[in-house]
């Protein structure tokens, strides 16, 4: 650091260091005020930090796949954590581009990568159901997308989101709110 620090003239030092502080600060602020670190849990309330997804988070909620399914269970790959999690940024990433952009649509569909991790958990899940009890047998996305049979949600459209036609359909879509991030003791000193 010292071999570092006498390359750069004396008069830019303190300037870089409170540079250096400003910026590391307003990065855990922003932490912090997004709840990022919540979206490394698979807890589906972390989906709804972002107001637009309500819906999708209530119609979740009270479908029979709540008491077995997370969010992650459906849309993240399940073949390794570093795909998992990988999945979940560059997801992540582009949801946040899009809302800070105000672009999301008014119907939120997935992208093509996202069918295809959607369609592997369905199968993933009920591997069992369709090869043993019903034996109708199974196709992955690709072969969908080939033309040579149906995903799962051709079928079961309702499952396990009924149809949210538009964000602005459910405006008083009851969600557990995200905790408020204004700590206690200063929540106390405004009350004062």
């Amino acid at each position: 650091m010292k071999k570092f620090l006498s390359h750069i003239p004396q008069q830019f030092v303190l300037p870089l260091f409170i540079l250096g502080g400003v910026i590391v600060g307003l990065g855990a602020y922003s932490v912090y005020m997004s709840r990022a670190y919540s979206y490394l849990s698979d807890e589906p309330s972390a989906c709804i930090n972002c107001h637009i997804m309500t819906p999708y988070y209530q119609s979740w909620n009270h479908s029979s796949h709540a008491q077995w399914a997370t969010c992650n269970d459906c849309h993240v790959p399940h073949d390794n954590v570093i795909s998992k999690y990988a999945f979940k940024a560059k997801d992540g990433l582009y949801h946040a581009a899009v809302f800070t952009m105000k672009a999301e649509p008014q119907v939120i569909r997935p992208r093509d990568e996202s069918y295809e991790v959607i369609m592997n958990n369905c199968i993933r899940c009920h591997t069992q159901l369709n090869t043993e009890f019903v034996k109708t047998g199974m196709i992955d996305y690709c072969e969908v997308q080939e033309g040579k049979g149906k995903a799962c949600w051709d079928c079961h459209t309702e499952i396990p989101h009924t149809k949210v036609s538009n964000i602005s359909a459910s405006p008083n879509a009851i969600v557990p709110l995200p905790a408020s991030p204004v700590p206690d003791w200063l929540k106390n000193k405004m009350k004062k």
